[in-house]
């Protein structure tokens, strides 16, 4: 075999060994003594990785504790963070006197202050290092206790640690690995220097320069980093999970409350839907009762006046032929006096020998004629030429709505100028079917509720006013409620609830309307399970009193129920 050829021999087969080899030793270099990889985390990680806290919790029949810190060594001034709260309503638990103690260092210091609402901060000083059980001795709003948060850890955790490669045995120095390869390389090309067989050795070439680019996939390569590898799965099962935390400041933050379910007096409730409409005096229009022009306007938008004050006033314009026909009848008034007074003057001067019954009818005259002049002089008071003034008063007490005319406008005959709205009393128009018609009797225990613009109004200053007299088309029955608002909290038009108490109560499991919400298109509650943990369970839900919903099965007594801000609890779980 000719020199160029067996240069070009060693040089593919040292090409393809040392190849070979190198990764074989990167692939071994790499590789924990249980199996697992490592990669080079000083460039993968970023630097402001977070540390997730240790916490340690505690709870008893009064207090509930959750003790959080990073790192912790002795001869360092460490800082924790102490949550208290009730176990049963999960408020916090302010203004508690707090002290902090360990036996297996007596030398340890806590200097403890409140920070916020139910969050103390705890500067400590550890003398040892290894794994404390503080004892915390609690005086507050819930009495006197004495509690153990266990598994305080002092100095370095060693689980941080438990990834760090191992010593790697002599046979996996990269050093020996280089060197065996070109050993290998050289008897390889001793041994293809004897054949004789071209194709074969071109076969065994060819192998031998594929090898390096083939990498070898473990099956564990999936696990990548420090035990993270699995994230993906562990978040996928933990979807499937109705359990997860929440940290205790967004318990405080989002102020979570529970309650413990047990069984109690539930009143059953019927409720009818209803309009709030103005009573008989409640609402009032002035309309004009010619046409004319306002020549003065005394009222402004939202100004409160009483029964008969003077709103505005308006100049009646008189065409030709009503003018002609107002002096026609003012002429004949006035004519019909001059000739009662005459006929009147002349009997009185011969009232001796004239009939007492034509004196007295004179005087009858007399007096219908000057009465009818005068009035007919109110009617057309101010006459000026063509015109004469009418005042435009208020027909009730009340407050003046949003109107759109002003001074020197023209209206029309029967045009409606201003409303006047009184609200201290007003009537709620509601339906209700036989069963709820039936129940309802005069003298029955009824409330208001109303949830317009999303705020609730809640009032029992109501009575039935009259009970129905013929059935609507849906055979339902139109009821009339008499409300006092003297406060105007309920509007004209409004859309209410009128519940009637049937007064049938009996005991069972209920919770607070504000408690129960829909997950996944189901009836569900929020359960808490302990101090940062909490479940998503789906009940089944009974009669809805306004106030509180009976709960069939789903929850058992004991079980503390979310009842406040559930509404944020549900945003945690579905984003979780």
């Amino acid at each position: 075999m000719k020199k160029a050829n067996l240069k070009r021999l060693l040089l593919f087969s040292l090409w393809g060994l040392g190849g070979f080899f190198f990764s074989l030793a990167a692939y071994t270099q790499h590789t924990h003594a249980d199996g697992s990889t490592h990669e080079d985390h000083s460039a993968a990680e970023p630097a402001g990785v977070e540390i997730k806290a240790k916490k340690s919790e505690a709870v008893s029949d009064r207090y509930e504790l959750v003790l959080k810190y990073e790192h912790l060594h002795a001869g360092e001034a460490g800082k924790l963070l102490l949550y208290v709260a009730d176990p049963a309503t999960n408020r916090p638990i302010n203004g508690a006197k707090i002290t902090l103690s360990t036996t297996l260092d007596s030398k340890a210091t806590f200097a403890i202050k409140p920070k916020e609402a139910g969050v103390y901060e705890v500067t400590s000083q550890f003398t040892k290092e290894r794994t404390f059980a503080l004892t915390a001795k609690i005086e507050g709003s819930n009495g006197p206790d004495l509690m153990m948060l266990k598994g305080v850890l002092v100095g370095h955790d060693e689980s941080e640690h438990g990834h760090e490669d191992v010593v790697a045995v002599w046979y996996q120095n990269p050093y020996v690995l280089v060197m065996g390869g070109l050993l290998l390389g050289m008897l390889l090309m001793f041994l293809l220097m004897r054949v004789r067989n071209k194709k074969l050795m071109m076969v065994l070439l060819m192998t031998g320069s594929i090898l390096p680019t083939a990498q070898y996939q473990p099956s564990f390569a999936q696990h990548e980093g420090h035990g993270h590898g699995d994230e993906g799965g562990n978040q996928a099962g933990a979807n499937l999970s109705n359990e997860f935390e929440v940290p205790k400041e967004t318990q405080f933050l989002f102020e979570i409350l529970t309650q413990p379910l047990n069984e109690g007096a539930f009143d059953e409730t019927a409720q009818l839907y209803g309009t709030v409409v103005p009573s008989s005096t409640g609402q009032a229009i002035v309309q004009t009762p010619q046409t004319g022009r306002l020549v003065g306007l005394n009222a402004r938008v939202g100004q409160r006046v009483n029964k008969g004050q003077t709103l505005a006033t308006l100049e009646q314009t008189l065409d030709a032929t009503s003018q002609v026909s107002l002096q026609t009848e003012r002429n004949n008034f006035e004519a019909e006096l001059t000739a009662a007074r005459k006929e009147f003057e002349r009997l009185k001067k011969i009232e001796d020998i004239a009939a007492k019954r034509d004196i007295s009818e004179a005087e009858a005259r007399l007096q219908k004629a000057e009465e009818n002049l005068k009035v007919f002089n109110g009617i057309a008071k101010g006459n000026k030429g063509n015109s004469r003034m009418v005042a435009l008063t208020a027909p009730i007490s009340g407050v003046i709505a949003p109107f759109s005319v002003a001074i020197g406008s023209t209206v029309g005959i029967g045009e409606t100028i201003f409303t006047i709205t009184n609200l201290s009393t007003v009537y709620v128009e509601a339906q209700a079917f036989g069963p709820d018609a039936q129940r309802l009797k005069s003298g029955s225990k009824l409330d208001v509720i109303s949830k317009a613009d999303g705020m609730e109004k809640q009032s029992d200053r109501i009575r039935l006013l009259s009970s129905a007299q013929v059935v609507n088309a849906n055979q339902s029955q139109k009821l009339l409620f008499e409300l006092n608002n003297a406060d105007g909290a309920f509007k004209i038009g409004e859309f209410v609830t009128v519940r009637l108490q049937t007064g049938q109560a009996g005991r069972t499991l209920s919770l607070p309307n504000s408690a129960i919400g829909q997950v996944n298109g189901k009836p569900a509650v929020f359960i808490k399970e302990s101090p940062e943990t909490f479940r998503v369970a789906y009940v089944a839900t009974g009669v809805n009193n306004g106030d509180r919903t009976t709960i069939i099965k789903g929850l058992e007594t004991g079980e503390k129920v979310v009842v406040s801000s559930a509404y944020q609890l549900k945003m945690m779980f579905m984003n979780q």
